[in-house]
C-alpha cells in the first residue's frame, strides 16, 4: 500500500530549509530529536529537500587547487592486504601465459617482422620493426617525413640492402591510388619503373608547389656538412 504525503509545519520546514547545507545523516538525527519526528526517515529527508532545491552545495568532485588530506602519505601496512598484492616482476595467470621475453619476435598481420626490446609501457612500445632496426643500425635514422619502402614485396626479408628510405607522399602512388598497379602486386621486373615514375611525379609535384625534392634536399644537406667545418675555421682565424 502506498504511503501518503508526510505533512510538516512552516517550523520544521523552515528549520530545514536553513540547515540544508548540512550533513543530512545528521541534520535528520537533530530534527527526529527536536521535532520528535519518528514517522520521517532519512531517505524522506533527502527527497523532502530535492523537490524544493535545498541542496548541500556539495558536487562530490576535488575542487581545483584542493590538496587532498592524505597527500604524500603511504598506505598502512595490513598484512591481509599485502598478501594479494601484486609484486614487482611477478607475473600469474594469463598474464604468464601471454608474456614473451624481450628479443621475441613475431609476424604481424600486415607481414611485417617485430622484434620485442623491452618490458617497458606503454605495450605499442615493446614492439619495434626488424627491417627498421637493422637499416637505422646500417644508415642512422629514417629522415623526417620519409619511411621504409620494401623493395622485393618480401616483407620479411629485413635485410638492409631490402629496404629504401622514400618520402611519404609516394606511398600513395606506390599503393596504386592514381594507377592500376599497384608497386607490391606488380612483377619483379616492372617495379624499378613504379618506382621511378613514382618519384618523377613526386618531384614534379613538389617542383609546382615550390618546395625542393628529396634529392635537392639531401644535397644541400651534404654541402652544409661540407661547408661549416671551412666557415667555423675561418672565424678562428
Amino acid at each position: 500500500m502506498k504511503r501518503g504525503k508526510i505533512p510538516y509545519s512552516p517550523e520544521e520546514l523552515d528549520w530545514i530549509k536553513t540547515r540544508a547545507t548540512m550533513d543530512r545523516r545528521e541534520m535528520h538525527a537533530q530534527f527526529c530529536s527536536r521535532f520528535a519526528r519518528t514517522d520521517v526517515s532519512l531517505q524522506n529527508l533527502n527527497a523532502l529537500c530535492k523537490r524544493n532545491g535545498w541542496l548541500t552545495g556539495r558536487t562530490g568532485r576535488f575542487a581545483k587547487g584542493l590538496i587532498p588530506a592524505n597527500k604524500g602519505q603511504r598506505m598502512p601496512f595490513n598484512a591481509n592486504s599485502a598478501k594479494t598484492q601484486f609484486k614487482k616482476g611477478h607475473r600469474a595467470g594469463r598474464a604468464r601465459a601471454l608474456y614473451k621475453p624481450v628479443g621475441t619476435e613475431r609476424i604481424t598481420r600486415a607481414g611485417y617482422v617485430e622484434r620485442k626490446i623491452n618490458d617497458d609501457l606503454p605495450l605499442q612500445a615493446r614492439w619495434r620493426a626488424v627491417h627498421l632496426i637493422r637499416w637505422e643500425a646500417a644508415n642512422g635514422p629514417v629522415p623526417d617525413g620519409h619511411c621504409l619502402k620494401c623493395i622485393d614485396g618480401d616483407k620479411t626479408n629485413t635485410d638492409p640492402s631490402n629496404w629504401l628510405s622514400i618520402p611519404r607522399a609516394l606511398l600513395p602512388r606506390l599503393n596504386g591510388r592514381w594507377v592500376s598497379l599497384s608497386y607490391d602486386a606488380a612483377e619483379p621486373e616492372l617495379r624499378p619503373y613504379l618506382l621511378a615514375v613514382a618519384k618523377l611525379h613526386h618531384a614534379t609535384r613538389e617542383a609546382r608547389k615550390g618546395k625542393p625534392s628529396a634529392a635537392d634536399a639531401s644535397k644541400r644537406s651534404a654541402d652544409a656538412r661540407t661547408i661549416r667545418p671551412q666557415e667555423t675555421s675561418n672565424q678562428l682565424k
